[in-house]
């Protein structure tokens, strides 16, 4: 197909002008989508897939193998960064660099068993940005009931929360009174050592102001250092520290450890967490999925966004901007069709960037502007993975939780591993079946593979290594029943967030398990944007919440 017939295959969009427009369908953009319609601005949002969701996707078998082998290839930057356009703008090319890397994918079953995989593969729906989950009290439930995306989706409780201890066995995680008697992996002493600690934590918060409270100085203090003086043993203090309060990095090392949480910040964590067990009554545990996925969870909002008047476009591809001559400044987009838009800001998929460095920029034009935006902020990356088993990894236990806390699999583990399993019920894979999504922050590609490995040996049967030195191996007490490895997947995604005034970038998927940083930054996004509108004005009733046997529906 000739480039002129290819351009009029795309849909003209009328009208040419808007408030705003968005270029990628993920979580950030989606929810600023519909927070800016509801204030009434005029919204385009497009996205050059045929799917919603971008980095934030669910996607079959095929399609996830398609995409991260397909975004995972440099861009070719060689074509002139900046051409001269008519008498009031310039045309400035944008590319896409990958947010992935470092993909290895890995088809362990059987011949019969691949088949079933091939002719099932519609019927799996692959997180790209998991593992990732929602506290029942946390603030991505708080949202979905005041912009109204809850009614379009349905949730069920994480049926358990564990714990990889250094011995190879899982452990719940003791998140209630109940839950602290019924556990037979802690002593007597423990028991008591921990309602006395979740005690005086309850005490803090409540607004009597009779109660004890934690010193000033203690809050300031590092979380860690205020768990050894109310003398918890190492292994409570290791399952407050990363499986309750969600730390990532080593607590106990100051060498490794970029992230020391404060004591402050570690009591909301757990009066997070604490809230959220048990609120809805077929979610006993602190954690919910959607069902069908991550990827409905920016469905839901880009159709609160298309109520409110949101145009939405897939399959458009954005390939440059438009900026002023003379100052500089944003003026609209150039679509793969040859059509002009023109907008007041701009939002930008992540992994939209412009050609470094700008010589061919014209002479007259400010091109410090540019190299600007071509300096996307890189804070980290973090190492994924999927596995796809024909049983649980705990029996009588479809979805769960795992956390590895560090050193709990090998010496050198300097960060958390987070995992967790979803079956069937879910709708996310074929009866029979369960995923597995595993992650780590990590420096390189080499740590992040060897922790993500290590983790998934502890728990599976994985295929033979091709240089198992390089991974160690831990033994488990089950060795025999360890779920067998149908389908894997590995991979590095980068984590950045970049801004370039009336354009800007929303952040990729993070580390964590729930979506509490991303949303902050994203509601941060929109002040900056509209510093005079309300994010989501609070227009429908006060929240309410039904369940039933199929799973847990919001309404507000």
């Amino acid at each position: 197909m000739s480039e002129a017939e290819e351009a009029s295959s795309y849909p003209l969009i009328d009208p040419a002008n808007f408030d705003l427009i968005i270029v990628g369908t993920g979580l950030p953009e989606s929810v600023i989508a519909a927070a800016t319609s509801a204030v009434g601005k005029t919204v385009l949002h497009l996205d050059p897939n045929s799917f919603y969701g971008s980095h934030f996707t669910s996607l079959s078998l095929d399609e996830l193998t398609s995409y991260l082998n397909s975004n995972s290839i440099p861009a070719n930057t060689a074509a002139a960064a900046a051409i001269s356009g008519d008498s009031d703008h310039v045309v400035i090319e944008l590319i896409r660099q990958p947010l992935y890397s470092d993909v290895e994918i890995v088809s362990c079953a059987s011949d019969d068993e691949t088949v079933v995989l091939r002719e099932n593969s519609r019927k799996f729906n692959l997180d790209l940005g998991g593992p990732r989950a929602l506290f029942s009290a946390d603030k991505a439930i708080d949202l979905l009931l005041k912009s109204g995306a809850a009614q379009y989706l349905e949730f069920k409780g994480v049926d358990a929360s564990l714990v990889y201890e250094a011995n190879g066995v899982l452990v719940n995680v003791p998140d209630s009174r109940g839950a602290i008697f019924r556990d037979k992996n802690l002593s007597l002493k423990e028991k008591n050592q921990l309602m006395r600690f979740f005690k005086l934590v309850q005490q803090h918060l409540a607004d009597d102001n009779q109660s004890e409270r934690i010193l000033e100085e203690d809050l300031e203090s590092p979380f860690v250092s205020f768990l050894e003086k109310m003398r918890l043993p190492p292994k409570i203090k290791s399952i407050l520290l990363y499986a309750i309060a969600m730390v990532d990095y080593d607590q106990d090392n100051d060498e490794v450890c970029k992230d020391l949480l404060k004591t402050k910040d570690g009591i909301d964590r757990l009066a997070q967490y604490s809230s959220s067990v048990g609120r809805f009554p077929n979610a006993p545990g602190a954690l919910l999925y959607p069902i069908y996925g991550e990827g409905e969870l920016p469905q839901a909002f880009c159709r609160r966004a298309a109520v409110k008047g949101c145009i939405y476009v897939l399959r458009m591809p954005v390939v440059s901007l438009l900026m002023d001559k003379v100052t500089g400044f944003y003026k609209g987009v150039r679509l793969a069709s040859g059509q002009d838009l023109y907008s007041h800001q701009l939002i930008l998929d992540p992994s939209f960037t412009i050609p470094s460095p700008l010589s061919l920029s014209p002479r007259d034009f400010p091109s410090e502007r540019l190299q600007m935006l071509s300096q996307i902020d890189i804070k980290g990356i973090v190492a994924r993975g999927i596995c796809v088993t024909r049983s649980s990894i705990k029996p009588d236990v479809s979805n769960c939780s795992v956390v590895y806390p560090p050193r709990s699999l090998y010496p050198e583990q300097v960060t958390s591993i987070r995992a967790l399993q979803i079956g069937s019920n879910l709708a996310v894979c074929p009866g029979g079946t369960f995923i597995l999504y595993f992650s780590t922050l990590c420096n390189d590609a080499d740590e992040g593979k060897k922790l993500l490995k290590a983790a998934m040996n502890a728990l599976l049967t994985l295929p033979v290594s091709e240089n198992p030195e390089s991974i160690p191996i831990v033994q488990s007490d089950s060795e025999d029943i360890k779920p067998i490895v149908l389908w894997s997947a590995f991979y590095i995604q980068k984590l950045t967030m970049s801004k370039f005034e009336s354009i800007r970038s929303t952040p990729t998927p993070d580390g964590n398990l729930n979506y509490n940083d991303l949303l902050d930054a994203t509601e941060k996004l929109f002040g900056q944007m509209y510093p005079n509108e309300e994010f989501f004005p609070k227009t429908t009733a006060p929240e309410d919440t039904m369940d039933d046997d199929n799973g847990i529906t919001l309404e507000s």
